[in-house]
Formats: C-alpha cells, sequence, structure tokens
C-alpha cells in the first residue's frame, strides 16, 4: 500500500506543477494571441486559473498530509514541506484573495470594460501583483520536482 501513496505523492507534484506551467505559461498566453476577444480570452484564462488552484490546493493538501504521516516531526525540517506549504499559501492568496478584488474592479467599472475605465490602473497593478505570485509559485514548482524525492525517504 505504501507504493500506492508514493504513486500518489509523485502524481500530486507532477499534476499542480504541470498544471501551473501549462496553463500559466502556455494556455493563457496562446488564448491572448489567438482569440480576437481579449474578454473572452481573459475569461477563458481566468476559469483555467481557477482550476489549476483548485487542483493546487488539493495537491498540497494530500502532500502535506503524506509528508506529515511519512516523516512525523521531522516534516518540519523538510524542504519539501516548506515549499508545499509556500505554494499553498501563494495559492490561496492568489485564489481567495487576490482574484476576488480583480473580479469586484471589473464588476465596479460595469457597464464599461475595466482596461477602458477608471479602474484600469488599479486593475493593471493587481493583476501584476497576481502575476508575481504565480511566477513565484512557478519557481517554486521547479524547486519540488526537482526535490519531491526527499518528500519519500
Amino acid at each position: 500500500m505504501q507504493r500506492f501513496y508514493d504513486s500518489v505523492y509523485s502524481i500530486c507534484v507532477t499534476f499542480w506543477v504541470g498544471a501551473l506551467w501549462a496553463i500559466g505559461y502556455l494556455a493563457a498566453p496562446t488564448l491572448f494571441r489567438v482569440l480576437d476577444d481579449r474578454i473572452l480570452a481573459g475569461r477563458l484564462a481566468g476559469e483555467m486559473f481557477s482550476w489549476v488552484a483548485w487542483l493546487g490546493m488539493s495537491a498540497a493538501a494530500y502532500l502535506l498530509v503524506f509528508l506529515a504521516l511519512r516523516k512525523e516531526s521531522a516534516a518540519f525540517k523538510s524542504s519539501v514541506f516548506w515549499l508545499v506549504l509556500v505554494m499553498l499559501v501563494l495559492t490561496a492568496a492568489g485564489h481567495f484573495g487576490i482574484q476576488p478584488i480583480m473580479a469586484q474592479l471589473k464588476i465596479d467599472s460595469l457597464p464599461r470594460e475595466v482596461m477602458e475605465g477608471a479602474l484600469r490602473d488599479r486593475f493593471v497593478a493587481w493583476h501584476g501583483v497576481s502575476s508575481i505570485v504565480y511566477l513565484i509559485q512557478s519557481v517554486l514548482g521547479l524547486f519540488l520536482v526537482v526535490l519531491q524525492g526527499r518528500g519519500l525517504r
């Protein structure tokens, strides 16, 4: 049974980090490059980022429990544990903190689009914060992939 849990551990890391990179650096930019409607591209990208956030939070929950059970009190000395925890905090901050602010700015700018209204600068600033948080998650994800074997020992 231990091999099964080890496999789920590796699959969670792969899905989470793979989704971060595939959506953030392949799918979303492609949407904005290919679609003529930037509003539709933004809505689709936002939906995909939401799915990635939920995937990440689910994967992080499993990974943290796995590491806590595998390493017991030594989990708190594990670089993998702390990487996962920081990535989870960043994911939650982006999904439950930054994204709702951006959504509210879009609503507040109606009937115009946010990029055409007075709230454009605030939206651009929050979008920048969101992008930086996502980039940090992505880089931490690379470290997680490289160090994931330490979580199995």
